[in-house]
């Protein structure tokens, strides 16, 4: 038989689909608490902890594989800092992110345009789409002249 309260069956659902962070976990739990028995969101999330099926770490994991071929290294930790993850554990894997910044920049910006800017217009365009996915001025810049450098 079954020993867990329907909030950490709930909560287990919801894991079952993709890995949450804490913060999010809870703000989802906590619509259904109202409704269920008395035991309380943050023990059933430390219970989750302790049992290894809630992990800060895992989620981190996660998005930085999931959105790498699609954003940049700032877009990437404001979505982690959004999802409540850690300070330290977002400066844990910066440098790796700063090692595969620059490819995938280029993988993206290939991708999208594929051709280097004729004019100014095409070069903004080109510079603001890039700076919406996250990437940093000076990787911008890189990939820009990288690929106007292509076409002499």
């Amino acid at each position: 038989m079954d020993t867990r309260s329907p909030l950490e069956i709930r909560a287990l659902r919801y894991l079952a689909q993709r890995e949450y962070s804490r913060l999010e976990l809870e703000q989802k739990l906590s619509t259904h608490a109202r409704s269920l028995p008395s035991e309380s969101v943050s023990q059933v999330l430390d219970k989750l902890e302790q049992n290894g099926f809630l992990s800060a770490e895992r989620v981190v994991e996660q998005i930085v594989r999931t959105r790498r071929s699609r954003f940049g290294n700032k877009r990437i930790v404001y979505e982690l800092k959004e999802k409540g993850i850690e300070e330290h554990l977002i400066h844990s894997i910066l440098p790796s992110l700063k090692e595969t910044e620059l490819d995938a920049a280029i993988k993206i910006w290939q991708k999208k345009f594929g051709i280097s800017p004729n004019n100014r217009e095409e070069f903004g365009k080109q510079m603001r789409f890039m700076m919406n996915r996250g990437f940093s001025i000076a990787v911008i810049q890189q990939v820009l002249s990288h690929a106007i450098e292509g076409n002499q």
